[in-house]
């Protein structure tokens, strides 16, 4: 687990919002809690909790990480879950539900559930609320993906679950349900201090430069995703090739896999495919923690896409605009909340107006960087961890306070 220090925070967010985190740590400190997801690396969620577990530790939070196991055939079901709910037309049958149970069956009989709170991240895990009866914790439900136009069938099913909880949490009021639960909004967040996003010297930019043979004198465009349909990284191939035509210009694709995603390698030997033959199209598989090459490839990028069909959130996105990047991205999902358009960046709904706003910015480098200002201020304001890191105290204190109408910090 990575070893953090809060202090570390104050130089970078306003000095009144880190007093409030440490107001609100005093006030929650004692509780335990419990995060369960689906996976220790590969995608967002695990790099989030890769960075909160240690911070609520150390605020005197007893917090740990525990991951569930399970079969590929589970984890092939929890992915068309997961794209059901993200609105794709995905034919979900009465034996994959029964595959999802047993599952969560047989993660219950290794698990315990001792703490005050327990926070379940996604669909995969979300049947470990059959544990609740036998517990005192709080349970809530934390979802990262992208509901707001959920395959019905997907939805009533993951439902049955959901609805058994305390509370839950969405990214964005518009991914919200129905459900007869306290919800909560909290924004997902990248953290200033990892390696990922911590400041790069000129030297450490060009040994990754260099080391992937992508060449610093001509204008770069990165997007970087798992290999993912989702993603659209076919899309963006096609975007840049669009580009091209009017523009010298690379492109870079960099990502890797998750271990409960097993549309991965599909969707990269498509992309291999569509690149074939250009030797401006750079698409790098990297290894999980890969940090710093995915910090110095964007810092190293002209411009930064992500053509995201549906978008729970996009870290990705909130690394490329904290690193003062123009970036130009799928008006989806919590992208919408990220990408101001025409202020901290542009949003596209098509190939086509894709290529149009990224020619646009390589046209007009100084509007292009004052965009980038722009975006690193929306960010600092929004979406760093010390920001989810108070919402999550806060979360704690509610918890504990359920029923009362006025609570005294």
């Amino acid at each position: 687990m990575v070893k953090t220090k809060i202090e570390g925070y104050a130089k970078i967010i306003r000095p009144q919002n880190f007093d409030e985190i440490m107001l609100l740590a005093e006030r929650a400190r004692g509780q335990s809690i419990k995060m369960i997801n689906a996976t220790a690396v590969g995608g967002g969620v695990a790099e989030i909790l890769t960075r909160v577990v240690p911070l609520f530790n150390e605020l005197g939070i007893k917090t740990k990480w525990e991951v569930i196991k399970g079969s590929g055939e589970f984890f092939g079901v929890t992915k068309a879950f997961h794209n059901a709910l993200h609105g794709s037309k995905t034919e979900i049958t009465e034996q994959m539900m029964n595959i999802f149970k047993e599952t969560s069956e047989a993660n219950l009989a290794e698990m315990s559930f001792d703490e005050d709170v327990v926070i379940i991240h996604d669909p995969q895990p979300a049947g470990l609320i059959a544990a609740k009866e036998k517990s005192k914790a709080k349970w809530v439900w934390r979802c990262h993906i992208d509901t707001s136009h959920p395959q019905p069938e997907a939805w009533n099913f993951i439902k049955s679950f959901v609805e058994k909880y305390d509370a839950s949490i969405f990214s964005t009021p518009w991914f919200a349900k129905e459900l007869p639960i306290p919800q909560y909004f909290i924004y997902p967040a990248i953290d200033p201090l990892a390696e990922k996003n911590r400041e790069l010297s000129s030297g450490e930019i060009d040994a990754v430069m260099r080391k992937y043979k992508i060449d610093r004198s001509r204008p770069i465009l990165t997007q970087v995703s798992r290999f993912d349909y989702l993603k659209d990284p076919l899309g963006v191939i096609e975007t840049y090739k669009l580009v091209k035509k009017q523009r010298d210009c690379q492109l870079v694709m960099a990502g890797g896999g998750a271990s409960d995603d097993p549309e991965g390698d599909q969707v990269l030997h498509k992309v291999q495919e569509a690149a074939k033959g250009d030797p401006d199209i750079h698409i790098l598989l990297l290894p999980p923690f890969a940090d710093l090459e995915i910090n110095a490839l964007q810092r190293a990028s002209t411009i930064i896409l992500q053509k995201s069909l549906r978008e729970g959130f996009g870290l990705t996105v909130t690394e490329a605009l904290w690193k003062g990047k123009p970036v130009v991205a799928g008006a989806v999902g919590g992208i919408t909340l990220q990408v101001i358009h025409n202020f901290t960046g542009m949003l596209v709904h098509s190939i086509e107006g894709a290529a149009y706003q990224v020619r646009y910015l390589l046209n007009n480098p100084q509007f292009a960087k004052k965009m980038g200002e722009y975006g690193r201020e929306h960010v600092r304001e929004k979406f760093l961890i010390t920001r989810k890191l108070r919402n999550y105290l806060l979360l704690l204190i509610s918890l504990k306070n359920q029923g009362k109408d006025l609570i005294e910090l």
